[in-house]
């Protein structure tokens, strides 16, 4: 699957973990330290994801 896809659904999944996050009353520093930590965490794994996939469709 392509690199967007990967970031659309993952995104997706952030939003209900800071949705939850702020319910609960996670105070906002850890909120955003936190999600700043996993989007990047999430794109290096969609990137990985994503060429490991380019590389076996191309033999």
């Amino acid at each position: 699957m392509p690199f967007a896809v990967y970031m659309i659904g993952f995104l997706v999944f952030m939003a209900g973990v800071v949705w939850a996050a702020v319910v609960v009353g996670v105070p906002q520093l850890y909120i955003t330290f936190g999600a700043l930590v996993l989007i990047a965490v999430g794109a290096l794994f969609a990137f990985a994801r994503s060429r490991r996939e380019r590389r076996h469709h191309h033999r």
